[in-house]
């Protein structure tokens, strides 16, 4: 055990002091360069938190040791995913908090600690949850390669160093490196004094170093692996424009803003002339002295020259790094965000303004339209001047009206693009298993409409219509990592439910009308959360529990119990009961053995660890081979047998071909579907039509009362006045299947829980767990049936998309809309913070449109995207109608647009992938862009429902093409549209799933 993984011997102080100990900290932290700060796993602060707040020292809710294990790609070389969220799937604590948990939990074991460092960036600090990593070779033998992990602040120097060291590199030896990317370019890395950041060195490239011959030359004036980069490119002649950019690293989002941008006629035809040199503004404050219009013209020079396949914006990725820390690294980003910054990035660098005056704003008060407009777009430009605003500001109208006084304010501001609204359903569509209570029948995929803004019961009674199972008796959980992360109230709002969570809806038992008084809370009924778990091949008797060894698999079930029916003998019937689909029972002729004699005293060791059956407790439960279940009715809590016990021992010769019933020996149809015996066989799958029926109730025969006497000596609670020699060697002959534990919420035995007594006290939500031998659940548990489900009809049906037209988005824009409490407008009248409603009017509108389709809905209770088709035109795009400024004088443009660019976006919330369509302006041909893939794209195929950014260009402002439009066959448009359908299919690899998906199979 490492020294971070020990618990310290001292008692954790109480509940309520940790928190308040730990908030302080998290409130206090402030980031210092060069300080540590730990990354912890989001889940298990989540349950801490839960723990902490509502629970007590020996609650269910215990988190156990610190586990990080959801963020690693694997447990072997503890390498962290890629594409991790902070807040969503981590979280960061100063090392004092990280101290004080690891000291009261402790960690995992064998598990690191994430620490990672403060860095200082040129904009920010930044905790540096990824490193870069960075490949090391020599050029003398590029085969034999070894990874480091620098950081951004880190020199080319340390980089020099370290190769020297790890490739013994004798002392003194002259040297230079050079950097080779992805697209196997490379180049010489000259100042070694420069920051791993400022270098452009990025994860997932290699570093190359070479050694000075004796004789004074070097090996080679490049390395080899330049010959198949540069060189080749040369001899390439192609369509200027029709170009790809490599990904560096979920960079896609970058790559579709500029294929969009790149294709905006007057923005690129003003970087190709180099008009922009003459504009540079190095003096701005706002700007970024010139850097970022250098890095754009060079990738747009680089892309219409015709000479490449593919541009590597590393410098450019680079620079935005610096200037918009949000994009430093290389998570996924929003592409709309990306060309907003960008735009004002290039505005500010290309200002032909140099020292800004100072511009006291008026309000209209009662001023015609056409003059306060034409103020208000004097004082932009003598502020603002530069080819961004010739080419895309445009001018609206904003109207807030008081609601108390009724003050009128009247104002006109510039945009830059438009974010339109999209009309949001009031429904959503949700995907659910549902798990019966019939033990062979699989968990059936149901597709429900219900309300969006709806709580749970809406889910439970969407789903009883399709199942005719009544709403109340369903449960609703969210099942991940093969443990409930949460079990759902009926009136908890949907919104909680994300569509990426794993949802189980479980039958309950049908519960009996009380017309009198509720009973005791002692006999009443107990949820129980079952869970499955393996055993490790070596027992950890030094750790104190045994839930560090055993690992949770299969999917968890929940289950009624009377709770004075929770004995363990019962329980453990119940279980196999419930399993009977994908547990085996012994054949007859399988003879459990218990272990030897010499064993006993450690397995008895490692039963008291593990909260399992004890042998004194439940010797009977070794002998039983069936799986028979009692009916969770009243019964004594003392582990004494009834007649359905009785006849669960006489089972013992069962076989598959006919599994037990009811364990009301008198019942003859096996139907009650509380305890649902299938009289069909457990491998037919099929249910049986009687289960639906009435049970008959019989009389017991004297035969049958007979033979349970015989059997009763070797029946899984012996009566109380047997000789105790005689229940040892009874329970010696066979074993449990699977021993019982009482656990946490999140699978980790229970603290002085379950130990001795034959009955189990749960609270009224508890959990328990059945751990398997590795050898028992090899031979008994199927793994295959366990997985499987079944697709309801509804499945089956597409999911219609809904389609709104554009026109629609942007009169929606123009809405009138109240204030959101969390933005108030102060009122110089009433002088206070109003909730006053607010209009949005278009006046005038740019050469270049950029629309903004607000896909992603952000609200105080969901969080979604949506996928509703837009039906927008690629031609006489008419804004008449939208536009205030009606009388045009003779020069001023006409509102009629042409689309020249889209942004896509696939995908959800957290992840996803962009392309992009374009035409391209020389010979006004469409294409589509996906990273470094370019193929033609027909114009049917545009519009889709991942269109996320929209560039129209004002028809008066068209330039004709240049040259005349390639003519493709339709051997070749096929080829197009599969080099489409493969980049969709590479496009899946970006689509990451942060959290763990079902791994189910269909039947």
């Amino acid at each position: 055990m490492t020294a971070n993984s020990r618990r310290s011997d001292t008692e954790p102080p109480g509940l309520e002091t940790q928190r308040r100990e730990v908030e302080t900290l998290l409130r206090g932290g402030e980031l210092r360069s060069g300080d540590s700060w730990y990354v912890v796993e989001r889940h298990w602060f989540e349950q801490w938190k839960q723990f902490v707040e509502h629970g007590d020292q020996n609650s269910s809710s215990f988190p156990g040791r610190i586990d990080n294990s959801e963020l690693f790609e694997d447990l072997d070389s503890f390498h962290m995913k890629e594409r991790l969220v902070e807040n969503e799937d981590f979280l960061l604590l100063p090392a004092e908090a990280w101290n004080k948990l690891l000291s009261w939990y402790g960690l995992v074991e064998g598990h690191p600690p994430l620490e990672r460092k403060v860095v200082d960036l040129p904009s920010t600090l930044k905790v540096e949850v990824y490193p870069v990593e960075i490949f090391l070779c020599l050029h003398s033998n590029m085969e034999n390669v070894t990874t480091a992990q620098f950081s951004r602040t880190d020199n080319i120097q340390s980089i020099q160093k370290l190769i020297c060291r790890l490739f013994s590199v004798p002392p003194g030896s002259e040297c230079r490196l050079w950097m080779k990317s992805s697209d196997s370019s490379c180049e010489r890395l000259r100042n070694i004094y420069v920051s791993v950041l400022d270098a452009c060195l990025s994860s997932g490239m290699t570093v190359i170093m070479e050694t000075r011959n004796a004789d004074g030359t070097w090996p080679s004036s490049r390395p080899q692996i330049m010959r198949n980069s540069v060189e080749d490119q040369d001899s390439y002649r192609g369509q200027p424009g029709v170009c790809g950019l490599t990904n560096l690293g979920n960079t896609c989002f970058m790559n579709s803003a500029l294929q969009c941008l790149s294709n905006t006629p007057p923005l690129t035809e003003y970087f190709l002339l180099s008009s922009y040199l003459e504009e540079l503004n190095f003096s701005n404050p706002l700007g970024m002295k010139g850097e970022i219009a250098e890095a754009y013209a060079d990738v747009i020079k680089q892309m219409w020259s015709g000479r490449h396949y593919s541009v590597v914006p590393r410098v450019f990725k680079t620079k935005v790094g610096h200037f918009a820390s949000q994009f430093l690294g290389y998570q996924q980003h929003d592409s709309q965000e990306l060309l907003s910054f960008l735009l004002d990035g290039l505005h500010e660098d290309l200002n032909r303004v140099k020292n800004k005056e100072y511009i006291e704003l008026r309000d209209a008060e009662g001023r015609p339209d056409q003059e306060v407009a034409e103020e208000a777009w004097r004082n932009h430009r003598r502020r603002n001047d530069s080819v961004i605003v010739d080419t895309f500001h445009g001018l609206f109208k904003s109207t807030l009206v008081c609601p108390e006084c009724h003050k009128v304010s009247v104002t006109f501001d510039p945009f830059c693009y438009l974010s339109v609204p999209l009309p949001v359903s009031k429904e959503r569509v949700m995907e659910v298993f549902f798990v019966s209570l019939d033990p062979y029948a699989k968990p059936v995929q149901h597709r429900v409409v219900v309300p969006k803004a709806g709580k749970v019961s809406d889910l439970c009674s969407a789903l009883s219509e399709m199942t005719s199972i009544p709403a109340t008796q369903m449960v609703v959980a969210d099942v991940f990592n093969h443990r409930f992360y949460k079990i759902y109230n009926a009136d908890e709002s949907l919104s909680c439910i994300l569509d990426r969570d794993d949802i189980f809806v479980y039958q309950e038992e049908e519960q009996e009308e009380q017309q009198e008084e509720q009973q005791e809370e002692q006999q009443g009924q107990v949820l129980l959360a079952l869970y499955l778990r393996e055993r490790s091949h070596y027992r950890d008797y030094g750790s104190g529990s045994s839930s560090y060894g055993t690992s949770l698999f299969g999917h968890p079930l929940l289950l009624n119990v009377q709770r004075n029916s929770c004995s363990r003998e019962k329980l453990y019937q119940l279980f196999l009961q419930r399993l009977a689909r994908y547990v085996r029972p012994p054949d007859p002729s399988e003879e459990l053995e218990e272990e030897e004699e010499e064993d006993d005293e450690e397995e008895e060791l490692y039963k008291t660890q593990t909260n399992g059956i004890s042998e004194d407790e439940d010797d009977a439960e070794r002998a039983s081979q069936s799986d028979d279940t009692t009916e969770p009715g009243p019964a004594p809590p003392q582990p004494s047998l009834d007649h359905g016990d009785e006849a669960a021992a006489n089972n013992g010769t069962a076989t598959r071909s006919e599994p037990p019933g009811n364990t009301d020996p008198t019942d003859s149809n096996h139907g009650n579907p509380a305890a649902p015996g299938n009289p069909a066989a457990p491998g037919d799958g099929a249910n049986s039509t009687d289960q639906s029926e009435p049970a008959a109730e019989r009389d017991t025969t004297e035969e049958e009362k007979e033979e349970d006497k015989q059997e009763e000596a070797c029946s899984p609670s012996p009566p109380a006045n047997e000789q105790p020699a005689k229940r040892r060697a009874c329970h010696r002959k066979k074993k449990c299947l699977f021993t019982i534990a009482a656990v946490t919420s999140n699978g980790t035995t229970e603290r002085g829980g379950g130990e001795g007594g034959s009955a189990v006290s749960f609270n009224s939500q508890s959990f328990v767990a059945i751990d398997w031998d590795p050898e028992m659940k090899k031979r008994f548990y199927n793994e295959n049936e366990a997985e499987k489900y079944v697709k309801h009809s509804s499945m089956e049906v597409p999911q219609q998309q809904s389609s709104v037209q554009l026109q629609e988005c942007i009169q929606l824009f123009t809405t009138v809309e109240t204030l959101e409490e969390e933005n108030p407008w102060y009122c110089p009248v009433c002088k206070k913070h109003q909730l006053a409603t607010k209009k949005l009017d278009l006046w005038s509108l740019p050469e270049v449109l950029i629309i903004h389709l607000k896909r992603f809905s952000y609200t105080k209770f969901t969080r979604e995207k949506l996928d509703s088709i837009v039906d927008f035109p690629l031609r006489d795009l008419d804004f008449s109608d939208c536009l205030l400024k009606k009388s045009l004088t003779n020069g001023e443009p006409p509102s009629r647009y042409d689309l020249i660019a889209v942004s896509n976006h696939y995908g959800g919330l957290r992840d996803g992938h962009y392309t992009s369509y374009a035409c391209n302006k020389d010979n006004s041909r469409w294409y589509y862009f996906d990273d470094s893939k370019v193929t033609y794209a027909g114009e049917d195929q545009i519009m889709t429902n991942a269109a996320y950014v929209l560039f129209y260009h004002r028809q008066d402002k068209i330039r004709k093409p240049t040259l005349p439009a390639p003519s493709t066959s339709p051997a070749s448009s096929t080829q197009a549209a599969n080099d489409i359908t493969s980049c969709k299919d590479d496009d899946d690899a970006e689509l990451g799933a942060a959290s763990s998906s079902v791994t189910m199979e269909t039947d």
